[in-house]
């Protein structure tokens, strides 16, 4: 299996210390930067919509199979696949996002908590159920 980052997210968090847990607790508005060769794959992307961006967290710890949720030591540890820790074996971050505007390749986005330099997976449209 061989997966190829489409481009990199430009945010203002520079570390994990920095980010929020969740997009909706405090992200900073933040960019898509996609490779040129993906631009025809992002035409119908408009501020408004809401997409699920898809992430490789690629500064997380690959080795770890269980987490106390949120850092919280006072909560009983629970299998990584239980919760949204980024350590895990395959650190695929899942990132429901607002798009605020397009210039060219990069799309502006709210509510998104992955750190400057992440690279981006892929990007689907957010379904009616999906809620």
């Amino acid at each position: 299996m061989k997966l190829l980052p489409i481009g990199h997210v430009e945010s203002p968090l520079l570390d994990r210390s920095s980010a929020p847990k969740q997009g909706d607790e405090g992200a900073p508005e933040s960019w898509l930067v996609f490779a040129p060769e993906y631009a025809r794959a992002m035409r119908e992307l408009a501020a408004g919509q809401d997409v699920l961006v898809l992430t490789w967290l690629d500064r997380a710890d690959r080795s770890v199979l269980a987490v106390h949720p949120r850092g919280d030591a006072d909560r009983p540890e629970t299998g990584v696949f239980s919760t949204r820790s980024p350590d895990r074996p395959n650190p695929i971050g899942l990132h429901r996002v607002r798009i605020l505007g397009v210039d060219g390749v990069k799309v502006r986005v709210a509510d998104l908590e992955a750190i400057d330099g992440t690279p981006v997976l892929d990007v689907k449209p957010v379904l009616g159920s999906e809620r």
